[in-house]
């Protein structure tokens, strides 16, 4: 314990700068053959840390780094042979998969067309409408929450109702007094975000409210809702395009992906035959 002091303490009193060689550097600790060297725990401490702390998170780490070096001995020196080789095939498919993984991850980021144009979006979405059914009702909705309070829910309900632009402008200035509202009736929402913003309305009266180009009142304890529906797609009918877009933007970059990994792999192959790099002989056949 006394040793193990001495060399944090020394770790935190001898500068990181000094470029050392494999054999000059600074051990803290070691396992058989293996060392762990001061400039791979120089970033384990963060600034402005106390030097009793300091120490505390290096000799934590060097136990940790030590128990599973101990570990994979033990493993190595206990278990049966053939297990030790399956357990290295394992190894070197997993670092395999993680280099091939991230290069032909760095590949498609650096080469792959992201742009998605509305034809082809628009394409794709007629030819597999069947596939994109809803599995709730959604709806183009404008609404406002008003505290009961509010002595000037009569004019928010005329502007409201009437909603030229100038009735617009005025509504959102004043959002600041209301408990919630949306002025975009543009957007297709899903029924269970419009119940949670607007606590009348419940999966059971959903029907009753949810028809096309109607003004509707609902109040409860805490407030007026004032409701107006611009449109709305019952579930199990197709999605419209715009609600399900980023999904289907999403599907025609993952098949692009796919294709150009494909197309890459054989590439690679090709040249690598043509550079003689690569053969096979007819005796592997």
């Amino acid at each position: 314990m006394k040793f193990l002091k001495c060399v944090l303490v020394c770790f935190f009193f001898i500068s990181c700068d000094l470029i050392k060689t494999e054999s000059e550097k600074e051990i803290v600790a070691r396992v058989g053959e293996d060392y762990l060297y001061k400039d791979e725990v120089a970033s384990l401490v963060p600034k402005g840390v106390s030097k009793e702390d300091s120490m505390l998170i290096v000799q934590n780490y060097i136990n940790s780094w030590a128990t599973k070096e101990l570990l994979i001995k033990n493993a190595e020196q206990n278990l049966d042979e053939k297990k030790v080789q399956e357990f290295e095939v394992l190894v070197s498919d997993y670092k395999t998969d993680l280099y091939t993984k991230a290069y032909l991850e760095a590949l498609v980021l650096r080469s792959l067309d992201t742009v998605v144009k509305n034809d082809e979006l628009r394409s794709y979405y007629d030819d597999n409408k069947e596939n994109f059914k809803l599995n709730e009702d959604v709806v183009k909705i404008r609404f406002l929450g008003i505290p009961k309070e509010n002595n000037k829910i009569n004019k928010f309900r005329d502007k409201f109702k009437r909603y030229k632009e100038e009735d617009h402008y005025y509504l959102d200035s004043l959002s600041y007094l209301y408990t919630n509202y949306m002025f975009n009736d543009s957007l297709w929402i899903k029924s269970s975000e419009i119940i949670k913003e607007i606590p009348p309305l419940t999966d059971e009266n959903l029907d009753t409210y949810l028809k096309k180009s109607q003004f509707f009142e609902l109040q409860d304890s805490l407030g007026v809702y004032l409701m107006t529906v611009k449109d709305f797609k019952k579930r199990g009918e197709a999605a419209p395009l715009s609600f399900i877009r980023p999904t289907i933007r999403q599907i025609i970059l993952n098949q692009r992906k796919i294709k150009f990994i494909k197309e890459l792999k054989k590439d690679i192959i090709n040249d690598a035959i043509k550079d003689k790099q690569f053969e096979i002989y007819e005796d592997a056949e």
